[in-house]
């Protein structure tokens, strides 16, 4: 265990805080000096997750750098944080993506720039401890308190309908918020009757599976249910998604680069920590139900984006697509399956992150988001339009690309066990392919007209903000071997979770 003051994931986690607080007491003056401290705040957060990149232990599936406070004894609630391999990844990725978001704003920034940073800097702090709890109240703490700063960064900062989407976005994950607090209470209470005593610990929680299991079938499959729709929402998952899809329009750039790098990752995340391993009987029950939906939203969120005209609408479509793919990756409770949505998990918050960054940069320049005013950029655009196609391509899946590599994993894992799913799976894949290709033609081919012709190609900065992207892109689609090294044991212990629960032998 390592003390409070020696935990350098600690520090990663509780930089970005101390960084927004310290911006909130400075006087206001010119905008620079937030930007430049935000980013300071960001990059240093960067840096300081390369020393735990290489200390990981790969041999091992257990938390690392684990730190525990004493926080509330008389209920069992305690301030734990650490990560295995899965949680270091998604910390890897929310401190890449809150970096170059901030790196990026201040091209669509016009107003508020104190408060712009100081809530995305708390909204950091919020979403890696959601990764490095391990403490089932401490994750249901970040979970919940890292709606306020988004929902103000959509509302204050964002397009004409901002209020509309930043409430609807917070009711919808409020009520699965609650649901999954019934979920920790349902466990903990049970915990609490079979073994005498009061523990909110994410190990205590996965040692109640087999407990679990020997409940009714009818408590199983609550739980199982509450914890399905509480993440769903999150992901989200058909036909608890509408949300996204307003949120993602009238946010701003860096809220859309988090919101689909980032937070709908939770979703799946939850999946993976709690529904899983816990419910392992019950989630084998419903799989088919559960995956049925997953796939459904694979195939309608291609087949919507496919008739969006607005370019951002499209990629929050597209979304709706990828993440139903990683889930049920997931779902498929095997090595492969479960590998594959990890890796995917990943890919998709390089790849849409990077597409809203390019559609956002084509909003500052043309003041529109509309496919119908674009055409022939490649000509004037041709670092946008080589980024682009990039983009696009990684996010098809092309062999040599970074979304290859998941999707082909996933679809070996759902074939194992639900073949009709990796049919529609890849039914899903190849829809994905002519929506984004179809746009791609629409935006930078043709014939350029109009203002189109004078637009300015990507500036330094922005192709700065590009280049990690890139480079971890063409890193994972041909070398995803240490990525893969780090996922391998967390997922194994996971599957092991599943197979020797008392309650799923029989049935698997």
């Amino acid at each position: 265990m390592v003390s409070w003051f020696e935990n350098p994931l600690l520090a990663v986690a509780v930089l970005p805080l101390l960084g927004g607080l310290v911006l909130a007491v400075v006087p206001r003056g010119r905008s620079k000096a937030f930007e430049r401290g935000a980013l300071a705040v960001t990059l240093l957060d960067v840096l300081l997750c390369l020393p735990l990149w290489a200390g990981l232990d790969r041999t091992s599936a257990e938390p690392q750098w684990v730190t525990v406070l004493e926080w509330i004894p008389r209920f069992g609630v305690r301030f734990s944080v650490g990560a295995d391999g899965i949680s270091l990844l998604l910390v890897l990725l929310t401190t890449l993506l809150g970096c170059i978001a901030v790196g990026i704003s201040p091209a669509s920034l016009r107003e508020r720039h104190k408060e712009f940073y100081v809530w995305f800097l708390l909204l950091q702090s919020c979403m890696l401890g959601v990764f490095i709890a391990q403490d089932a109240f401490l994750f249901y703490v970040f979970w919940e308190l890292m709606l306020v700063p988004m929902y103000c960064l959509i509302g204050i900062w964002g397009g004409p309908r901002r209020l509309y989407a930043a409430f609807k976005m917070f009711m919808y994950t409020l009520v699965g918020s609650k649901l999954l607090l019934l979920g920790l209470l349902a466990v903990y209470f049970l915990q609490f009757e079979a073994t005498g005593r009061w523990d909110f610990s994410l190990a205590s929680f996965h040692a109640m599976a087999g407990v679990i299991a020997e409940q009714s079938g009818d408590f199983q499959t609550l739980l199982a249910l509450a914890w399905f729709v509480a993440f769903a929402v999150k992901v989200p998952l058909l036909p608890l998604h509408t949300w996204l899809p307003d949120a993602h329009v009238e946010a701003p750039v860096a809220g859309s680069v988090i919101l689909a790098g980032v937070l709908l990752k939770m979703g799946t995340y939850g999946i993976l920590r709690f529904l899983i391993p816990i419910c392992s009987a019950a989630t084998l029950t419903l799989l088919p139900w559960f995956l049925g939906l997953a796939m459904a939203g694979v195939v309608y969120g291609a087949l919507v984006a496919m008739i969006q005209k607005d370019l951002k609408a499209l990629v929050a479509y597209s979304s709706i697509s990828h993440l139903g793919l990683c889930a049920a990756g997931l779902l498929a409770l095997n090595p492969n399956g479960m590998a594959g949505g990890v890796l995917q998990m990943v890919n998709h918050g390089l790849t849409t992150s990077a597409l809203f960054l390019l559609v956002g940069a084509l909003h500052d320049r043309r003041h529109t988001r509309l496919i119908a005013h674009f055409g022939g950029l490649a000509r004037p655009m041709p670092v946008f339009a080589t980024v682009f196609l990039i983009m696009v391509m990684g996010s098809i899946g092309l062999p040599g690309l970074n979304g290859f590599v998941g999707e082909f994993a996933i679809l070996v894992g759902v074939f194992q066990v639900h073949p009709w799913a990796g049919v529609v799976g890849v039914a899903g894949i190849v829809f994905g392919a002519a929506y984004l290709l179809w746009a791609t033609q629409r935006v930078l081919f043709g014939p350029v007209e109009g203002a189109n012709a004078t637009l300015e190609d990507l500036t330094a900065r922005e192709r700065v903000c590009f280049l990690p992207l890139l480079m971890a892109a063409f890193w994972i689609g041909f070398y995803p071997e240490p990525l893969l090294a780090l996922i391998r044991e967390p997922v194994q212990k996971v599957v092991n979770q599943v197979v020797s629960n008392p309650g799923t032998r029989s049935e698997k």
